[in-house]
């Protein structure tokens, strides 16, 4: 007896719906228009906002690079129509954060395409949310499977749109498409938000702290009007760094093991007691902070701060306020930023009294607070889209 056919549906559903999804090229499904360099046409007063690769950020939503060209007989052959989208065919590294990227775009005559990037026009059959979702969700990792070269790697449309695309009937691509656009819609809240926050805290440290060579910050608590007094990082702290490899890490360890990363691992031995302070020392997240508790180890790049002589979260927003500066300062161009001794122990840092520290560290604590629930909300709600996406589609 033959095996029963598997029937060709995604795991997740809005009710009522029961059709098989079809199998169709893409190409089948939408008509499209390429690109081309329109360099010469770009003009600050141009009426048309430019799609170009630094168009598309990794949100799969437009970048304004602030680039416009004027409109010709070049570049009206190439404006992008509302329902229309847009995908980039190039990514100027090899690790493809941005190839087969698309956006879908909203107005008519707003935006006019560059070289590398093609219009995809979805016909009757095609809804365009649905296309967007999809576009930027499954499809791309088939995109991302046929990409040529090395350093810079980038597609041919030709071979793109010989991809398939699911497609259930038209009501369920509706129904999807308005779903991911309204989870889109929540996530952009929350990434808003984020950003306002940290805006907000940025402004308050800045006011709230002073500045080397000065005696008192813009912005104070009530009460407070004694100078305040610089000190070398190192009078206030014990400076030490980690002597572990970076995967000394165990799964399920008794102890936190900080490395240069933001994840925080787990190992089975201490080397330190807090409460201390750890800063990446070298690699992509440079000078990232973490507040550390209980015992704990760290990666050999990791500087360790312990022996606090000061409020921990007034030093911890003080070093976080100065410390990138200091290291973008003293970064050679081409080479990945780190961080030397020197450039801990000599770090001037001014600091009030015990009490005011205390204040200060509440409240930029307090907003911290705030921001990585935020962050928190947006990343969960990123991890449902995703796992929606694996679940709502085949």
């Amino acid at each position: 007896m033959m095996a029963k056919e598997k029937k060709k549906v995604p795991n997740l559903r809005f009710k009522g719906f029961t059709d098989d999804w079809e199998q169709r090229r893409l190409g089948e499904v939408t008509s499209h228009r390429g690109g081309t360099a329109i360099e010469k046409y770009f003009d600050e007063n141009g009426e048309y906002k430019v799609i170009s690769i630094g168009s598309y950020g990794l949100d799969s939503k437009y970048v304004d690079q602030n680039i416009r060209a004027k409109s010709n007989e070049v570049t009206n052959e190439r404006v992008v129509h509302a329902g229309e989208l847009t995908m980039v065919l190039n990514d100027k590294t090899a690790n493809g954060t941005i190839i087969g990227r698309s956006l879908l775009i909203e107005n008519d005559n707003e935006y006019v395409i560059n070289q590398r990037t093609e219009i995809i026009k979805p016909k009757e059959s095609f809804n365009a949310k649905f296309a967007y979702t999809l576009l930027n969700g499954p499809f791309r990792n088939k995109v991302k499977r046929i990409v040529q070269g090395g350093t810079q790697i980038y597609v041919n449309y030709s071979s793109v749109e010989k991809l398939t695309v699911p497609l259930p009937n038209m009501k369920e691509q509706q129904k999807i498409g308005s779903f991911f656009n309204q989870l889109d819609s929540l996530i952009a809240l929350h990434q808003r938000k984020l950003d306002l926050l940290n805006q907000l805290k940025n402004g308050f440290l800045q006011k709230m702290f002073a500045e080397k060579n000065t005696f008192y910050p813009t912005l104070r608590f009530q009460n407070f009007n004694l100078d305040w007094k610089q000190y070398k990082l190192s009078d206030l702290v014990k400076i030490d760094t980690g002597k572990l490899d970076a995967n000394a890490m165990v799964s399920n360890g008794k102890y936190d093991f900080y490395t240069s990363g933001i994840k925080k691992y787990k190992i089975n031995n201490y080397a330190f007691k807090g409460p201390a302070i750890t800063i990446a020392g070298n690699g992509a997240t440079v000078g990232y902070m973490h507040y550390a508790d209980n015992k704990f180890n760290a990666y050999q790049r990791t500087y360790v701060l312990t022996d606090l002589k000061a409020d921990r979260r007034f030093l911890f927003n003080s070093i976080q306020l100065i410390l990138p500066h200091k290291i973008y300062q003293e970064s050679r161009t081409g080479n990945i930023p780190y961080i030397v001794l020197s450039m801990l122990t000599d770090l001037l840092i001014m600091v009030p009294s015990n009490k005011e520290q205390t204040f200060i560290g509440n409240l930029a604590g307090t907003i911290s607070d705030i921001y990585n629930k935020q962050l928190k909300k947006l990343n969960l709600t990123n991890q449902l889209k995703k796992s929606l996406l694996q679940q709502m589609f085949i």
